[in-house]
């Protein structure tokens, strides 16, 4: 059932309210996370309504033929409209499964189109620029969106991975009703910009990464060792004294978790969505367990002397060493 409890939030000017937590649709994508498959990516998107999860985070460059678009197509059926769906152009792969990133206006367009066929609907509630083009002046992309809108193919826009400049030339052009940017409890970089300048223009903050690609949901033993093709192995966070650092940390989240009689994984998300200036914290899923979990995250709040731990332990771990997405 649907915790009434729940604070649902504005998306922005569009009379829409999502869910303070999303569903990350890159891992049902199956081309960085082990062992996915249709049947449970189908039980995962169908689980979010009576979890009262209605905000669906893709892209069309989640999965090399749309994967991810199409699943959540099948899953919601004739229920589009008990959705928030949040789709992304501006990045495809070639034929060699090779990352471009693409802001072109033709490109942009042809990308939307698409993925409104995928999803099978003629509008997505919010289209992002999935990150900015070094060959493409931004104003370019902004407009080319701006005509997206405007032709009822969004009926808002975003933008992904952007510096604050590059939000003002966007915004400029085509209002921002959303950025999503990465954000959690060891990188906090846009505190210092993105968000106060979210804060200035009322516009929604949609971070991804809460979980720190499950790292923060503190299952993982001090000498877990990866899968071969388990695209985390490549990040400095799962490694050596960074590792280390963060076990410790995670002990002091364990303990306010059996405070809390919640995961950790709850703790950390309820932290990311009660943070000033986050609407909301996209987290990925590929089984239903993890997004009944992570939607456990809803509906409460820490106190403020358990969040004053997480601070001091967080001073105690130090500066974590972390790498960007793009």
């Amino acid at each position: 059932m649907i915790d009434q409890n729940l604070e649902y939030r504005p998306l922005g000017q569009t009379g829409l309210s999502i869910s303070p937590v999303a569903l990350g649709c890159w891992p049902i994508a199956g081309m960085t996370s082990l062992d996915v498959n249709d049947t449970d990516s189908l039980a995962t998107l169908r689980a979010c309504e009576s979890l009262g999860v209605n905000f669906l985070d893709t892209a069309y460059a989640y999965g090399p033929n749309g994967e991810s678009e199409r699943l959540i197509a099948e899953a919601i059926g004739d229920r589009r409209d008990n959705y928030v769906i949040a789709t992304k152009c501006g990045i495809h792969w070639n034929d060699q499964i090779e990352r471009v990133i693409n802001g072109r206006p033709e490109r942009l367009r042809a990308e939307c189109d698409e993925s409104l066929r995928r999803l099978n609907t003629d509008r997505v509630d919010l289209l992002y620029l999935h990150a900015p083009d070094p060959e493409t002046p931004v104003e370019e992309s902004a407009g080319a969106l701006l005509e997206l809108m405007q032709a009822g193919k969004a009926r808002s826009i975003g933008v992904s991975n952007f510096n604050v400049d590059q939000l003002e030339r966007f915004h400029a052009i085509c209002p921002i009703t959303a950025v999503q940017p990465p954000y959690n409890m060891l990188q906090r970089q846009i505190e210092q910009d993105v968000l106060p300048w979210c804060r200035h223009n009322g516009v929604n903050a949609m971070v991804y990464w809460p979980l720190m690609k499950g790292l923060l949901a503190g299952r993982l033993p001090r000498d877990y060792q990866f899968q071969p093709g388990d695209g985390r192995a490549k990040y400095p966070m799962f490694h050596g004294d960074e590792w280390q650092k963060n076990q410790d940390f995670l002990d002091e989240l364990r303990a306010i978790a059996a405070e809390c009689n919640k995961t950790v994984a709850q703790v950390v998300v309820n932290w990311t969505i009660w943070q000033p200036g986050v609407t909301a914290a996209l987290c990925g899923a590929k089984r239903a367990s993890q997004i009944e979990e992570t939607a456990g995250a809803m509906g409460w709040r820490l106190t403020g002397e358990q969040t004053a731990r997480i601070e001091s332990a967080l001073a105690r771990r130090g500066e974590p060493i972390v790498r960007s997405a793009v």
